[in-house]
C-alpha cells in the first residue's frame, strides 16, 4: 500500500481507477475507529469508472501517528493527501466523523469540492443535559468496553450479532490514544452555523434508526444547507456496513445527476 509522511503520521493510501475515467475524482473519508475498508463496495463500483481515492486516517487502520485533536487537523491531513496526488477538484464522501472532516474541507476549500455527499454524519454533536452527562461518564469506562458499547449502539435493531463483534473487534485494535482524542475532537466540533455557505451540491443520506447521530440532528442540519438533497435508508449509525449496496446505489444517482 502506498503511504504519505504528513506532520509525524505515516497514511496509508488507495488510488484507483483511470486518472483519465469519466468525471472528477471521488474520495472517500472513514469515520471514528474505523479504516478505508468501510467503503469496499464504493471503491468494487465506482473505481472502474472514475479515479476514487480513500485513506486511514492518522492512528486508524494501517496509517501510523498520534490522534487530532480538532477536526481540522485530520482536515489538513486529507488535504495533504490530496494535493500530493494532484487531485485540485473532486467528489468527496464522509462516513461520520469522516462526514464532519468533509464538512471543514468543504467551508474552507468550496472551489475544490464539485459535490458533497455526508453519511450518517452532522454539523454539531448536541445531547441533552442528561445524555451529555452520559457521554462524559463512558470515558471512564474500561477502554475496550468503552469502544464496545459504541459501536454495539451502531448498529439497527437485529444486525446479525457476529458482524457486529467483528466490528467492535476491529475498531479496539485503535489505539487508546487515538480513540479518545478523536472522540473529543467529534464532541467539540460545530459548524452549525456556517453550513448555510456550503454551496455545494450535497447529498446527507442517513440512517433511520441511527442513535449515535440522530435524524432529526441531520434533519436540523438540512435546513441550513442552501442546496441539499436528503435521503433516509433503514439502518444504523454504519450504513456504509449495513447497507453497502443501497448506499452505493444512492451515491452512483448523486454524482451522475440522477438523485
Amino acid at each position: 500500500m502506498p503511504h504519505l509522511a504528513v506532520d509525524g503520521a505515516a497514511l496509508t493510501y488507495d488510488d484507483e481507477g483511470p486518472h483519465d475515467g469519466d468525471g472528477v475524482p471521488m474520495v472517500f473519508i472513514h469515520g471514528w475507529t474505523a479504516d478505508r475498508h468501510r467503503w469496499d463496495h464504493q471503491m468494487a463500483h465506482f473505481a472502474p469508472m472514475r479515479r476514487v481515492i480513500r485513506l486511514d486516517l492518522r492512528g486508524h487502520g494501517e496509517s501510523s501517528g498520534s490522534g487530532a485533536r480538532t477536526i481540522e487537523e485530520l482536515a489538513v491531513d486529507v488535504l495533504a493527501l490530496l494535493d500530493h496526488l494532484e487531485v485540485d477538484r473532486f467528489v468527496l464522501v464522509g462516513h461520520s466523523m469522516g462526514g464532519m472532516i468533509a464538512q471543514t474541507l468543504a467551508l474552507g476549500h468550496p472551489e475544490r469540492i464539485e459535490r458533497l455527499a455526508l453519511v450518517n454524519s452532522i454539523s454539531r454533536m448536541t445531547y441533552s443535559r442528561g445524555r451529555g452527562l452520559l457521554m462524559a461518564a463512558s470515558t471512564l469506562l474500561p477502554f475496550k468496553v468503552f469502544v464496545a458499547t459504541n459501536i454495539q449502539r451502531a448498529f439497527a435493531p437485529g444486525y446479525p450479532r457476529e458482524e457486529i463483534r467483528e466490528c467492535i473487534r476491529a475498531s479496539s485494535a485503535t489505539p487508546r490514544e487515538v480513540v479518545m482524542t478523536c472522540y473529543a475532537a467529534m464532541r467539540s466540533f460545530d459548524v452549525l452555523g456556517r453550513v448555510g455557505e456550503i454551496c455545494t451540491p450535497t447529498l446527507l443520506v442517513h440512517g433511520y434508526h441511527d442513535i449515535q447521530l440522530p435524524v432529526a440532528q441531520m434533519l436540523r442540519m438540512a435546513k441550513a444547507y442552501p442546496d441539499a438533497l436528503v435521503r433516509i435508508v433503514d439502518a444504523g449509525h454504519e450504513l456504509p456496513v449495513e447497507k453497502p449496496a443501497e448506499l452505493t446505489a444512492v451515491l452512483d444517482r448523486f454524482v451522475t445527476d440522477r438523485a
